[in-house]
């Protein structure tokens, strides 16, 4: 039925609950999310993580805004069929671009139940914020614990942030092989929208309980459904208030490898390293983990 009808995917909105003292991002990812995917052959586990992880790093890189720099979601682990999950976001031509890969553990078996620890093992979640303009980079690190990812992201706000959040995430194959992810992030405001009102959460909680119920009962399918607008899902969430949207914003695969790009990275070393790095055909091989492709560069 969505293919008939308008698909809205690919696009993330802002809100703002202002008689509540919350903001929100909601995201849904398709035709970007499959063509991250169709660069690897990932296992159904892996292709469902990558694509929540996806619109994470989504929510994450619209909500912290690196207008001129770049926020970067790892995912490490040991002992589990994952050893690597990377994503990440830029703004890019008054867009968002997305990349992202897994590395597996081709040695190991994939566990039964999907969890974080039975695919991970020992791990831990580590995003990063490079802002090119200030030369600032700021770094948070915590452990992959929960069976989810938007459990473990709830809790690197906890610990880092420290500012009440809830975090939903999901990602749905169809019936013709085809991916769709979203997710729906919330917080408390440590401050009025209005004013310099400080919004004391300790004192009445009751606001952001309200917010955290109706955000909460968002379901899986709602957040991958390709035929439900996201104005009209936070509609159904969240209309006993007033909610202020703001302009949305569009998201495509933005995998920056090129030959001038590797030509130009290949060029800031020696000579001599260059030298080391040719095959025995004179080439230097690079090869993109993002999008699987090789570059035979004759520098």
């Amino acid at each position: 039925m969505a293919d008939s009808l308008h698909r809205d995917g690919d696009r993330l909105i802002g809100f703002t609950l202002p008689g509540r003292g919350a903001r929100g991002r909601v995201v849904r990812l398709d035709k970007a999310l499959g063509e991250i995917l169709a660069a690897h052959a990932y296992p159904e586990p892996i292709a469902r993580l990558l694509g929540e992880t996806l619109a994470l790093t989504a929510l994450l890189g619209a909500l912290f805004r690196p207008e001129e720099g770049q926020l970067t979601l790892q995912a490490k682990g040991e002992g589990g069929p994952v050893r690597l999950l990377v994503a990440d976001f830029r703004a890019e031509n008054g867009e968002g671009a997305l990349r992202g890969y897994a590395a597996q553990d081709l040695d190991r078996r994939f566990p039964p139940a999907a969890t974080l620890e039975t695919l991970f093992g020992r791990g831990q979640l580590v995003i990063t914020l490079d802002q090119t303009a200030s030369s600032e980079r700021y770094q948070g690190i915590v452990a992959l614990s929960g069976e989810q990812l938007q459990q473990a992201a709830q809790g690197y706000f906890e610990d880092s942030e420290q500012l009440p959040t809830l975090v939903r995430l999901s990602a749905s194959q169809d019936a013709d092989g085809r991916w769709t992810a979203g997710g729906l992030i919330l917080q408390h405001m440590s401050r009025a929208e209005e004013g310099d009102r400080r919004l004391h959460l300790d004192e009445d909680s009751s606001n952001w309980d309200h917010v955290a119920a109706l955000g909460g009962s968002v379901t899986e399918d709602e957040l991958t459904d390709i035929g439900l607008p996201l104005e009209s899902l936070l509609w159904r969430l969240f209309n006993e208030d007033e909610v202020r949207v703001l302009p949305a914003l569009g998201l495509h695969r933005g995998c920056r490898c090129s030959t001038d790009h590797i030509r130009s990275v290949l060029a800031q070393f020696s000579e001599e390293d260059r030298a080391e790095m040719r095959n025995a055909d004179g080439v230097i091989s690079v090869d993109c983990e993002f999008c699987s492709r090789q570059f035979l560069m004759d520098v």
